[in-house]
């Protein structure tokens, strides 16, 4: 990285981007509320409602089968991953986790489209309380900050 680049200012103007959202269903309570505070986060970034496109999947390894979906479409500027993996007693956890931010970071790379990840990977339902909240708004800001980078780089 160049000296320049890290004053780099960042670009969080959401205003004209089109965002797709993929949210799992499991664990709802808790995917809902990623979801509630990404789209209040877009649109306070200047996002229009009308260009966020949410849809549900049943789980967090299905999340990247729809990314991939709306990959292809190339209607969107970034997208967004919402899920949320609690861990168990059994070593499904490690298998979800693992597969589902794989495929998510594929999915980014084959298309050259931003992809947020907040598939929360937590050991309790405590701690994924804890985090919805910031990291609902923190996906959204990953999401408008890199559409408007890779536009740049374009």
């Amino acid at each position: 990285m160049q000296a320049a680049d890290k004053g780099q200012a960042v670009n969080l103007n959401g205003q004209d981007l089109r965002i797709g959202i993929v949210q799992a269903r499991f664990n709802d309570a808790l995917t809902s509320a990623l979801a509630t505070h990404c789209i209040d986060e877009l649109q306070a970034l200047g996002v229009n409602a009308a260009d966020i496109h949410h849809i549900t999947v049943p789980g967090a390894l299905e999340v990247p089968v729809a990314l991939h979906a709306l990959a292809e479409r190339e209607d969107f500027d970034a997208l967004v991953a919402l899920g949320c993996i609690i861990r168990g007693e059994t070593y499904h956890f490690e298998l979800v986790a693992n597969e589902s931010g794989a495929g998510v970071t594929r999915v980014s790379l084959d298309f050259q489209v931003p992809v947020a990840n907040a598939i929360l990977t937590v050991e309790t339902e405590e701690q994924a309380w804890a985090r919805v909240d910031e990291k609902g708004r923190d996906a959204a800001r990953v999401a408008v900050e890199m559409a408007n980078l890779l536009d740049t780089l374009r």
